[in-house]
């Protein structure tokens, strides 16, 4: 790993060929007319709609993510390798997922704990011995990508429920070509406006075994109070097809339906953004008003399809995610393409007293946590956090996982004094089906604020367009 901060832009002090247009843009770019497409691009943002809530939170419950107007570029080369290896991590995990609520063939092996899977609480009992169509359990994932040096990309984790995000991947780049149309008709970037076809084509090839006609896909929202809400509307907006609430759909006669102001019509596929816990009263919780009563029933009976499928999140809990080389081994009989970060699991006593010993030092992340929150970032924490986060490690030591602070690339950024340096991530979004697809470019996730690690939407990060150059 490196240990300087890898500027995405430079290479000893000369800037890389991919950026080389990109130097020229900015320093044709003064303050004024920065400042006017900065406010052009939030309107547009604005009256799109494109906003997020935080929960808990007073304040704008239409709020914007800060958009960065610097993209983030990488070569043809970068992208071939990062794309190998995302599908092949895809193809693992979705493998680890049949196979454990299978045969379970990688813990009699010994590869994996059965503590880690069959005590998790994200493993669902209700899918136990259920092949779903294709053998896919996980239909989109997210794999979260950092990079320290040159050609050096780690995984910093796995997303295999319902990661977020795709729209702004997409209303980046449609922002983007608004704004600076002469700059892509220099620079010859991959296109990613095909995702929407894409995604429904996934979820068209996974419908189940009794679908008689053209699949009838569906996106399942919790509904316009969701922080994701924006997302769904403006997915099933791009691909036709319905979205829909829990109150909408109905199971009758071991098939699910939708209420249609034609009668009811029949649905093959359920794209779900709501948690397992809320897709079925009768199988899950039981106050949930969010799902579909009777909906597991069909499902186990090949009446229709949930994408990604329940239990689907024991594969990206981030104690499995330190086996998922692992698992591409005994799966796959492949090496690794991307490297995992090095990771401590606190559950393990030796592991968490070298955690205990290095808190300054390291990220402590909760097993289950998501979006930045209950995490310990140790060099940027005063002492009287680091002593109170080992109080909660100590009672708890299974909840949490450790790794090192990379030193994350930083990427040029638009901030109030001119451009600067800050630290950014990546989410591409792997479509798995009856092919595994990708298109050149995700969702750039960027830390706003100088020297933060922490990209998270919901602790004040913003997003980029991400460029994959054609060759």
């Amino acid at each position: 790993m490196a240990d300087s901060i890898f500027n995405e832009m430079y290479d000893d002090g000369r800037v890389r060929p991919p950026y080389a247009r990109l130097e020229d843009w900015v320093r044709a770019m003064p303050a004024a007319l920065r400042a006017m497409k900065q406010a052009e691009a939030e309107a547009l943002f604005r009256r799109i709609g494109i906003t997020f809530a935080v929960y808990g939170e007073g304040g704008d419950p239409d709020r914007l993510i800060p958009f960065d107007m610097f993209p983030r570029v990488f070569t043809q080369g970068e992208w071939l390798r990062l794309e190998r290896g995302i599908k092949q991590r895809a193809r693992a995990l979705n493998a680890f997922l049949l196979d454990v609520y299978g045969r379970g063939e990688i813990i009699r092996a010994g590869r994996v704990p059965a503590r880690l899977v069959y005590g998790n609480e994200a493993y669902e009992k209700a899918v136990v011995g259920f092949r779903p169509p294709r053998g896919v359990y996980s239909h989109i994932v997210g794999i979260d990508l950092v990079c320290t040096g040159p050609g050096e990309f780690f995984v910093l984790e796995d997303n295999c429920r319902t990661p977020s995000g795709v729209s702004y991947m997409l209303e980046n780049r449609e922002i983007m070509m608004r704004m600076f149309p002469a700059l892509f008709r220099e620079m010859r970037i991959e296109p990613v406006d095909g995702y929407p076809e894409l995604l429904r084509q996934t979820l068209a090839s996974v419908a189940p075994a009794r679908c008689e006609d053209e699949p009838t896909v569906v996106i399942l929202t919790p509904g316009h109070f969701n922080s994701a809400y924006y997302e769904h509307s403006f997915l099933a907006d791009l691909m036709g097809v319905e979205l829909v609430e829990g109150a909408d759909l109905f199971v009758e006669n071991g098939l699910c339906y939708m209420r249609t102001t034609e009668g009811p019509r029949r649905v093959d596929v359920i794209y779900r953004r709501i948690d397992d816990a809320f897709l079925d009263p009768l199988c899950f919780r039981p106050d949930s008003m969010l799902g579909v009563a009777g909906l597991m029933d069909v499902y186990r009976s090949g009446g229709v399809t949930i994408a990604s499928a329940p239990g689907a999140g024991v594969a990206d809990d981030k104690a499995i995610y330190t086996y998922v080389p692992e698992m591409i081994r005994f799966y796959l009989g492949e090496e690794p393409v991307l490297r995992n970060v090095p990771t401590w699991q606190c559950a393990k006593p030796d592991d968490c007293a070298h955690v205990l010993a290095n808190l300054g030092d390291l990220v402590v992340k909760e097993v289950h946590g998501s979006g930045g929150y209950g995490m310990l970032v140790g060099p940027k924490s005063t002492r009287a956090q680091i002593a109170a986060f080992a109080e909660r490690l100590r009672a708890e030591p299974g909840k949490y996982i450790a790794q090192p602070t990379l030193a994350l690339s930083a990427c040029p950024t638009f901030v109030a004094e001119g451009v600067a340096p800050r630290h950014v991530d990546l989410r591409p979004y792997c479509l798995v089906g009856e092919q595994t697809l990708l298109v050149p470019g995700g969702l750039t996730r960027v830390a706003l604020s100088e020297g933060s690690l922490v990209v998270n939407s919901s602790q004040g990060g913003g997003v980029k367009d991400t460029w994959v150059l054609a060759e």
